[in-house]
């Protein structure tokens, strides 16, 4: 696999006048940026909630095993055994 070596380009971000005011105050009381205080407070924000976003992928996983049916429910809302009665999807090697 490749890495790639591109600068990625800075998106914007968008909020509310009220969260932007809350960080503006923030970052000025602090002495630092808005976008290092955004950076500083998103890394520590994850940090907290570590292990619920962890619960959260192993779950995602379970759901995505890899197949189209997996697939194909997690992208429509439909229980694998709904798809199943409505015809199935078939499989990933499948001519059409």
């Amino acid at each position: 696999m490749s890495v790639n070596t591109a600068p990625k380009r800075q998106a914007p971000l968008k909020i509310d006048p009220a969260t932007d005011e809350l960080i503006s105050q923030a970052a000025h009381f602090l002495g630092m940026t808005k976008k290092d205080f955004v950076a500083e407070a998103t890394r520590a924000y994850l940090e907290q909630r570590r292990e619920e976003i962890r619960r959260g992928m192993i779950e995602s996983m379970k759901v995505l095993d890899g197949s189209l049916t997996a697939s194909v429910a997690m992208l429509t809302g439909l229980s694998p055994e709904r798809i199943e009665a409505l015809g199935g999807v078939g499989d990933w090697e499948e001519e059409t």
